[in-house]
């Protein structure tokens, strides 16, 4: 009977620790978590992805020195918005570097500086400056989990 019920706690854990991540979609009606998520944009991502997340120049044509890919605009004007949060999310977190093999980007995640309700926070930051049929699209997009 024990272990049973050590079984039992221990689905109900994984269930309540999987279930505690999806908290999609992220929306851009709270004052509070956009005004955070400006701010941990500037302490964590303006470098590369610029002020105003307008993203490097030439993001699509041109590699740096490095020979990596430059950082895409994150304003509604390059392709996050094609993506569901819960991809947004992983690649704030584990980096894109880190998700797909041989990616040319230096985009390599924040796991260890972010937490999970801050990413939430940069991501409504992020969805501040869409046009509202962009932010629509996506919103159906997370809610699907697409």
């Amino acid at each position: 009977m024990k272990k049973f019920l050590l079984f039992i706690a221990a689905i109900v854990l994984f269930f309540s620790e999987v279930h505690a991540n999806n908290h999609f979609p992220i929306t851009r009606d709270n004052e509070e978590a956009i005004a955070l998520g400006q701010k941990l944009y500037n302490q964590n991502c303006v470098a590369c992805h610029q002020p105003n997340l307008v993203g490097q120049t030439n993001w699509k044509t041109k590699l740096d020195a490095d020979g990596h890919r430059l950082a895409p605009p994150l304003n509604g004007t390059g392709h996050a918005w094609h993506h569901s949060d819960a991809m947004l999310h992983d690649v704030i977190k584990y980096g894109y570097a880190n998700m797909i093999k041989n990616y040319k980007g230096k985009m390599m995640g924040f796991a260890k500086v972010l937490s999970d309700t801050d990413i939430d926070h940069v991501l409504a930051y992020m969805k501040s400056f869409w046009p509202e049929d962009v932010y629509q699209h996506q919103i159906k997009l997370s809610k699907h989990g697409h």
